[in-house]
C-alpha cells in the first residue's frame, strides 16, 4: 500500500535511476544489470539531470500528508537541486580526487558483487571486459570539459593515472586470482586482462595527453568551494568562522593529546614520539590480515552487545557487521560500504593494509567505533529498516557527509564518553584520529581559498599541506600523502567531518538541556537515526524545532 504520493516519486526516482546507472543498481541489490558498467558520458549524466528536473518539480507540486512527508519533501528537493547546481557548472565533471573518481568506482562495484556461482562469475567477466568502454566515456567527457576551457588541477590528474597503473599492474588479475584459484573460467582471467590493458591505456593519456593541457592551480576559489561546501554539509557555513573555529578545535584536542600522552609517562616527548611509542608498543599488536579481520569483527560485536537497549534499539537483522581487507589500489583509510536494501549483502567495513602484515590497534578502535558501530553501520542499517518513516530515496541516495561523517565522529566520542577508550594508547588514537579531521578543516580552506599560511611566509600551497599534515597526523606518509591529494581534489568534503560533529553535539547538549530529567539518550539517537540523512539547518530543525 502507497503511503503517499511524496513516498510513489521518491520510489520511482530511485528506480528510475538505477536504471541509468548499472553500478548503482548493484548497490542497490538491482541483480539484473551486474553484467553492465557505467559510461560516465555526459550523455549519460544529463539524462541523470534531466531526471533529477522532472522530479525537483513534481515534488515542489506535492502536498506533504504529515511532518514525515515534509521532511521527506525537503530532503528529495534540497539533494536533487545541490546536484544540479555542479552539473550544470560543470563542476561535477571537472572535481574529482584519488577517492572519488571513475576509475576508483569502477573498480570498487567488483567488490560488492556476488561471486558465487557461473552466473556471477559470468557477470563479473563481462562487467570486466566493458572497463574499457567506461574509461574512453570518460575520457570523452574530459575531452569536452577541455575544448570548453574547464579543467582539473594537474595533480588529481596524474594521481588518479597512478591509481589506474596499479589496477593494470596486477589489481585486475589478483581480483580474477582470488575469485577463481584454479582457473576453471578462463574467461574471467582474459576478460581481467582486457581490463588491464584499458587501465594502461587510460592510465597513460592521463599522464601524458591530459596531465599536459590541464589545470597546474590547486585552489579552486571561494565561487567554486561554496556549492560544494553546501553539498557536502547541507548548511549555509561562514567559512571565515568556520577556519578560526578549526584553528582553535586543532589546539584544544593537541592539549588533550599531551594530557593523555603525560598517563603513559611521556610528559617529555614529541606527540610524533608518543605515536611511534603507541605504534611500537607489544600491548595491541595484530599479526596478520586473518588476525586483525577476527579482531575487527569481535570487537564490532561487543559494541553491539552494550549499546543495544541501554544507549540504542539494534535490530537483530543489523547486528552483525562485516569485516573484510580492502582491494588493492582502494583508499588509503578504511571505509565502510552499506548494506543493500534487502540486508541480502550486509553492511561491510574495509581495511586497507596498505602492504602491511602487523598491525596495532591503538589506532584502529575508535575507527571502528566511526565506521562499524555505533558509527556508519549503525547509521546506514537503521535507516534500511525504517521503510515507514523514510523514502526509498532518503534510505537509498540521500547521503549527506555533514551528516553521516558528523555522526561517526560523535560516534567515536561517545564511546569515549561510555569509558571504552580508557586505555591511554586507544584514547590518543581516538585524539590523533580527532586531531587530523581538524587539520583538514585548516588546510581544506586555507589551500581553497588562497589563505596565506600560518607563518605568514606565503599562501597555503601542496608542499606546505604536506608539511602541516605530518606534523598533525601521526601516520605513515603513504597515508599522509594520499590524504592530502584528497583534499586538493574533494573541496568542501575533509571540513565536513569536524562541522558535522560540531553541530550533532551541540544538537544533543541543547536537546538535553531542553528535556531535563525527561532526557534519554537511548530515545533522542533513535530519534536522530530515524531521520535518515539529512542536511545539517534541517536536522537541527527537526530535532530542536
Amino acid at each position: 500500500m502507497s503511503r503517499s504520493p511524496l513516498f510513489d516519486l521518491a520510489d520511482e526516482y530511485v528506480e528510475r535511476g538505477a536504471r541509468m546507472s548499472p553500478m548503482a543498481a548493484t548497490e542497490l541489490g538491482i541483480r539484473d544489470l551486474d553484467d553492465q558498467l557505467d559510461t560516465f558520458t555526459i550523455a549519460e549524466a544529463d539524462a541523470e539531470a534531466s531526471l533529477s528536473k522532472e522530479v525537483v518539480e513534481k515534488a515542489k507540486a506535492l502536498q506533504p500528508i504529515d511532518e514525515i512527508d515534509a521532511i521527506s519533501k525537503a530532503v528529495l528537493i534540497e539533494r536533487l537541486e545541490s546536484r544540479l547546481k555542479l552539473h550544470q557548472s560543470k563542476e561535477s565533471f571537472i572535481t574529482y580526487s584519488p577517492i572519488v573518481n571513475p576509475a576508483t568506482y569502477i573498480r570498487q562495484i567488483f567488490t560488492i558483487m556476488p561471486t558465487e556461482g557461473d552466473k556471477s562469475i559470468a557477470n563479473m567477466a563481462a562487467r570486466l571486459n566493458l572497463v574499457g568502454k567506461s574509461l574512453e566515456g570518460w575520457k570523452s567527457t574530459l575531452q569536452e570539459m577541455d575544448s570548453l576551457g574547464l579543467k582539473t588541477a594537474r595533480r588529481q590528474v596524474l594521481v588518479v593515472a597512478e591509481q589506474l597503473k596499479t589496477y593494470a599492474n596486477g589489481g585486475w588479475a589478483d581480483m580474477a586470482r582470488q575469485l577463481d584459484p584454479f582457473d576453471k573460467y578462463p574467461a574471467l582471467h582474459q576478460a581481467a586482462k582486457n581490463a588491464s590493458a584499458a587501465s594502461q591505456e587510460m592510465s597513460d593519456w592521463l599522464r601524458n595527453t591530459h596531465a599536459p593541457r590541464s589545470n597546474e592551480q590547486d585552489a579552486v576559489g571561494q565561487e567554486r568551494y561554496q556549492p560544494w561546501a553546501r553539498y557536502f554539509t547541507g548548511a549555509e557555513l561562514d567559512l571565515k568562522a568556520t577556519y578560526e573555529w578549526g584553528l582553535a578545535d586543532l589546539q584544544r584536542i593537541n592539549d588533550r593529546m599531551y594530557k593523555a600522552a603525560a598517563k603513559l609517562g611521556l610528559r617529555d616527548k614529541s606527540l610524533k614520539e608518543v605515536a611511534d611509542h603507541c605504534e611500537n608498543a607489544e600491548l595491541h599488536r595484530i599479526d596478520g590480515e586473518e588476525a586483525l579481520l577476527k579482531k575487527l569483527r569481535d570487537f564490532t560485536e561487543e559494541a553491539v552487545k552494550y549499546l543495544n537497549g541501554k544507549y540504542f534499539d539494534i535490530d537483530e537483522r543489523i547486528a552483525f557487521c562485516d569485516a573484510r581487507i580492502a582491494p588493492t589500489g582502494a583508499a588509503a583509510a578504511p571505509y565502510y560500504i552499506p548494506p543493500t536494501e534487502d540486508l541480502s549483502r550486509p553492511g561491510t567495513t574495509w581495511y586497507p593494509t596498505l602492504g602491511h602484515k602487523r598491525f596495532n590497534f591503538w589506532h584502529i578502535a575508535s575507527t571502528w567505533y566511526h565506521e562499524a558501530v555505533p558509527g556508519h553501520h549503525l547509521q546506514f542499517a537503521t535507516a534500511a529498516l525504517e521503510k515507514d518513516r523514510l523514502s526509498r530515496f532518503q534510505r537509498t541516495g540521500a547521503w549527506i557527509s555533514g551528516y553521516g561523517e558528523g555522526w561517526a565522529l560523535y560516534a567515536e566520542r561517545l564511546m569515549e564518553e561510555l569509558g571504552f577508550l580508557s586505555d591511554p594508547g586507544d584514547r590518543l588514537g581516538m585524539l590523533d584520529g580527532q586531531r587530523m579531521r581538524a587539520a583538514r578543516v585548516v588546510l581544506d580552506l586555507g589551500v581553497h581559498l588562497g589563505k596565506d599560511n600560518l607563518e605568514g611566509t606565503g599562501k597555503w600551497d601542496f608542499d606546505y599541506a604536506l608539511a602541516f599534515m605530518r606534523k598533525n597526523v601521526n601516520m605513515s606518509d603513504q597515508f599522509v600523502n594520499f590524504e592530502v591529494h584528497r583534499y586538493f581534489g574533494w573541496p568542501g568534503q575533509a571540513p565536513s567531518y569536524k562541522i558535522g560533529q560540531r553541530i550533532w553535539e551541540q544538537i544533543r547538549d541543547e536537546y538535553a538541556k531542553r528535556e531535563g530529567a525527561n532526557f534519554n539518550i537511548k530515545e533522542f539517537h533513535m530519534r536522530a537515526l530515524n531521520l535518515g540523512s539529512i542536511g545539517l539547518d534541517t536536522l537541527e530543525k527537526a530535532l530542536l524545532g
